[in-house]
């Protein structure tokens, strides 16, 4: 089969899946999308008047112009773009950042630069990605047991923090 026939019946496939979220997009950035076939993520950008220099150790909350009316059972992660983390030591402070249903402001993203250089970030920079993940359960239907002492015993129980080692 070509690839022209697998991705028109790919898509015909599935049109009766697909989720439409609403969004607004007040800068003047490209809508947020998927660069090829098989990306999880969509980069966003920074919608800013002026250039914002990030020192060492400096964090800051960058506007994106992007606002989403999200179903309930859906949510946003805002992630790192792995290019500027590993390149220049840019990354999302509060990773992932999670953008809940309820929340339709503008999306904002806490950049922190651990690099020992000045960073340059301008409009229509790519400073994040996007995720839209579902959130399986209603609220509703979670309901914490309080109780005086967790039974379930495991071959991990306690231990976290490298406790599996490095190799």
């Amino acid at each position: 089969m070509e690839n022209e026939e697998f991705f028109e019946k790919l898509l015909d496939y599935t049109e009766e899946y697909r989720i439409n979220i609403p969004f607004v997009n007040k800068s003047n950035n490209p809508n947020p999308s998927f660069g090829r076939l098989g990306d999880s993520c969509m980069d966003i950008a920074a919608h800013l008047d002026e250039p914002i220099i990030l020192e060492p150790m400096e964090r800051c909350l960058i506007p994106t112009g992007l606002y989403f009316d999200l179903p309930t059972n859906l949510e946003i992660q805002v992630r790192p773009r792995s290019g500027l983390a590993i390149n220049y030591g840019i990354t999302v402070l509060n990773s992932p950042g999670t953008v809940d249903s309820n929340y339709t402001g503008e999306i904002k993203v806490i950049l922190i630069n651990l690099s020992k250089e000045p960073f340059k970030i301008c409009n229509g920079d790519r400073i994040a990605q996007i995720v839209i993940n579902s959130v399986p359960y209603d609220s509703n239907l979670i309901n914490f047991d309080k109780v005086d002492k967790i039974e379930k015993t495991t071959e991990r129980n306690e231990k976290g923090f490298g406790s599996s080692g490095l190799k």
